[in-house]
């Protein structure tokens, strides 16, 4: 399996521009802890973070470093910026590190780890088109088989699920993640009700080369947005 596989193509981003304010509100509607920002060519810019804006929250409110603190540490104007900053590209994560479609699952893990990072944008031609998160590299791996390979038909199968749903069913297609293995289809993510669970799983049955479907989706607990 690669990034291509386990991806979330309907990444939620913000611009260089936007405000912290609202930031933290997408985050909490989403239910996400994170999101991309991008330019208007989907250039990836950086991404802002739970960690980056409790950063803010921090060390705002009044609170000053004792005399001596002050002392020893001095001043840091980056610190500043991040910490004050009230739009996106003031309190970004810069330059991230981002990946292609192509990276294996066991090579995502790796750089995940050894950067102490929970996510990577992934691109193609420069551009954003998927990110691959913790809990998406978790479900992989829980799918994938020694003997069992992705195929380019897997692939499209991927695709076509997440089309129908998108455009089809009026479920949000951010909120869910779908692995195909083998023809053999896997569902996760949450979803508002069990209506809304049945027309993603029908809407996985009736794709052509689907051998079988395994609905892991879950509700959203109530005041709580999407994964």
């Amino acid at each position: 399996m690669q990034a291509a596989d386990i991806m979330t193509r309907n990444v939620i981003t913000v611009g260089p521009d936007s405000e912290v304010r609202e930031i933290a509100t997408l985050l909490l509607e989403n239910g996400i802890s994170a999101v991309p920002v991008v330019d208007a060519d989907d250039k990836v810019l950086g991404i802002v973070s739970e960690g980056d804006l409790m950063r803010r929250v921090e060390n705002g409110g009044g609170r000053r470093k004792s005399w001596w603190l002050k002392l020893v540490a001095g001043h840091d104007p980056a610190d500043y910026v991040k910490s004050h900053g009230r739009l996106a590209h003031e309190v970004m994560t810069r330059d991230p590190i981002t990946i292609d479609e192509e990276m294996p699952l066991h090579k995502i893990s790796t750089l995940l780890e050894k950067h102490h990072i929970k996510r990577v944008p992934v691109v193609t031609d420069g551009k954003l088109v998927g990110i691959v998160s913790r809990s998406n590299l978790l479900r992989g791996f829980s799918v994938a088989e020694p003997e069992a390979s992705v195929t380019s038909d897997d692939r499209e199968i991927r695709k076509a699920i997440l089309k129908e749903v998108d455009e089809n069913t009026g479920v949000l297609v951010d909120r869910i993640n779908v692995i195909v293995t083998e023809g053999r289809v896997q569902l996760w993510g949450l979803v508002e009700n069990q209506q809304e669970k049945m027309a993603v799983q029908v809407a996985a049955e009736n794709t052509p080369g689907v051998k079988a479907v395994e609905n892991n989706l879950g509700f959203i607990p109530r005041g709580v947005g999407s994964i």
